[in-house]
Parts: structure tokens; C-alpha cells; sequence
């Protein structure tokens, strides 16, 4: 189990890397098992978690439209 934790760790680090090269930004790795509300006080500025699941559903759904069609 811990095993399975530390290379899913692993991968999003080397995701992070990528992410950072790529489009010269900042990302941060968190832990799947934080609750939401944990993760939601590190993002920078006033945020709302009903307004956060809702840029994330519009971003899933724009990304399924981008491949699907």
C-alpha cells in the first residue's frame, strides 16, 4: 500500500517537472488522502469549493469535447 503511494508520488513529480519546463509555472504535488477543504487552503486567494468543482467539471468537459470530436 505504500508502496503504491510513494509511485504515485513519484509519477506526479516527474509530471510536475514537465509541467513547470513546459509552460514555465509553478505546480505543487498533494496527497489524494487530504481532505478537500486541506487542499483548497493552499491554493492562493478566496476560493470557494463549489466554485472550484465547478471550473474543474467545465474543464473535464472541455478537454472530453477537444478529443471526442
Amino acid at each position: 500500500m505504500i508502496e503504491g503511494e510513494a509511485e504515485k508520488i513519484i509519477g506526479c513529480k516527474y509530471l510536475t517537472i514537465e509541467i513547470n519546463q513546459t509552460w514555465n509555472g509553478k505546480t505543487n504535488v498533494l496527497p489524494g488522502n487530504c481532505s478537500h477543504l486541506k487542499i483548497v487552503r493552499k491554493i492562493p486567494g478566496k476560493h470557494e469549493v463549489r466554485e472550484l468543482q465547478t471550473i474543474a467539471i467545465l474543464g473535464t468537459a472541455h478537454i472530453l469535447r477537444e478529443v471526442l470530436m
